[in-house]
């Protein structure tokens, strides 16, 4: 158990510093359950085990009998010559008679689970007080910060004044199923989810967090900023969108190929998300060179 203790160690510091994207990929809820489980299983399990012992019947008084060559053994208490014949003939067919008992099992301590459970809680209170909490875990200032930085970007893609909010009250973008975002067409206000707005914010203020978040946030945010620029169609929109993340990453802090790769894989994706709501799905025209290409001029697409 204490390799089991000292990888739940290591998994939580890798968890917390997001080490390989760790955060992405297992919950932390799921370390701490397993390792519950593991630790009772452990303590319990054992208890269950009822060792057995193997006893050697032994009378309080023996008698020792030759037979030719042979000596024997054997439980004696006055038995006439002809018995203890009959006791050497049994010994002879029977020469070791062991039986098996059942013995009680000695009390186990409960500090091993105590231990366990300690280090649990002690781990589980660590990722509480300096793990990430998200959105939420910002204070006004950084959320001010974050949503300014946002709707600058935003104005730069639509081409006039245009505000991003976060929707922390999940009444306006939640109400949208499987939404990450929502905007009036034409209008002047796009909100997102806390999520998204928090996935921006680490690519904007933090050098960058999962890939895979990340691409997803921006390609949402320039989403919305073309449905504010006026485009209604949603495949159209999701087109544009992936072009414009392009330089909407680079400007978060993205490099060049990173920035290609996030909108590329995020194309990759479309027909996949689309599967739940065709309307998503980019028209044929959306290619280099197509119809939907902003920039017919190069051949990089998005």
């Amino acid at each position: 158990m204490v390799w089991i203790r000292l990888g739940l160690v290591v998994f939580v510091l890798a968890w917390l510093f997001d080490i390989a994207g760790a955060r992405a990929y297992v919950p932390i809820w799921a370390a701490f359950l397993v390792a519950l489980g593991l630790e009772l299983q452990y303590f319990f399990g054992a208890r269950r085990v009822q060792p057995r012992a193997r006893v050697r019947q032994e009378a309080e008084e023996l008698l020792l009998v030759r037979d030719g060559d042979d000596e024997f053994w054997i439980p004696y208490s006055g038995e006439s010559p002809e018995e203890v014949e009959e006791l050497v003939a049994k010994a002879r067919a029977e020469p070791d008679v062991e039986e098996t008992v059942d013995v009680p099992p000695p009390r186990r301590s409960f500090r091993p689970l105590l231990v366990g459970l300690g280090v649990i809680a002690a781990l589980a209170a660590v990722v509480l007080i300096a793990g990430p909490r998200g959105w939420d875990g910002l204070d006004d200032e950084q959320k001010a910060q974050a949503t300014a930085r946002f709707s600058t970007e935003a104005s730069r893609i639509v081409g006039r004044p245009v505000e991003i909010r976060c929707d922390e009250s999940g009444r306006i973008v939640g109400a949208v199923q499987h939404s990450d975002g929502v905007a009036e067409v034409g209008g002047g206000v796009a909100y997102l989810t806390p999520n998204r707005c928090h996935d921006l914010y680490r690519q904007a203020f933090e050098g960058g967090g999962p890939f895979s978040k990340t691409a997803r946030a921006v390609a949402v945010l320039a989403h919305e900023a073309w449905h504010l620029h006026g485009e209604r169609d949603e495949g159209r929109t999701e087109c544009f969108a992936l072009q414009s993340g392009v330089e909407l990453a680079k400007r978060l802090g993205a490099s060049d190929d990173t920035a290609r790769r996030m909108m590329r894989q995020q194309l990759a994706e479309n027909a996949l998300r689309a599967r739940g709501d065709q309307e998503y799905l980019v028209p044929p025209e959306c290619r280099d060179g197509g119809e939907l290409d902003l920039d017919p001029g190069s051949s990089r697409f998005p």
